[in-house]
């Protein structure tokens, strides 16, 4: 991986930033979670992963933005097999198809 890649995490693409498997994701049941400043604007870093649309928002967040160590960090496998169905048709649809592969994630119910 390249400093460029470091700094600008988008161009390694997707699949590259996603861990390898769902189980390797271990990111906290509850608390609040304070990002690093290359993920978050100032003001809005503190996520409280017991709320769920608080929660959904910050998954969101890593899937688009995240490198494979914050989410494995940040996002616990559980709560997003969980918000799955509600989170993906907020993603653009090929990070949604990537995590749904890579993670096998898959849609049941709720909105498309």
């Amino acid at each position: 991986m390249s400093l460029t890649d470091l700094f600008h995490p988008g161009r390694i693409g997707v699949a590259g930033r996603l861990p390898a498997r769902l189980e390797d994701l271990h990111g906290p049941e509850r608390g609040t979670i304070v990002l690093p400043r290359h993920l978050a604007w100032p003001g809005m870093r503190e996520f409280d992963v017991t709320d769920d649309q608080v929660r959904r928002s910050l998954y969101g967040i890593m899937l688009t933005r995240g490198r494979r160590a914050d989410m494995a960090r940040f996002v616990n496998a559980r709560l997003l097999r969980q918000d799955w169905p509600v989170l993906r048709s907020s993603l653009d649809p090929k990070v949604r198809r990537c995590c749904e592969r890579r993670l096998a994630l898959r849609h049941q119910a709720g909105p498309t």
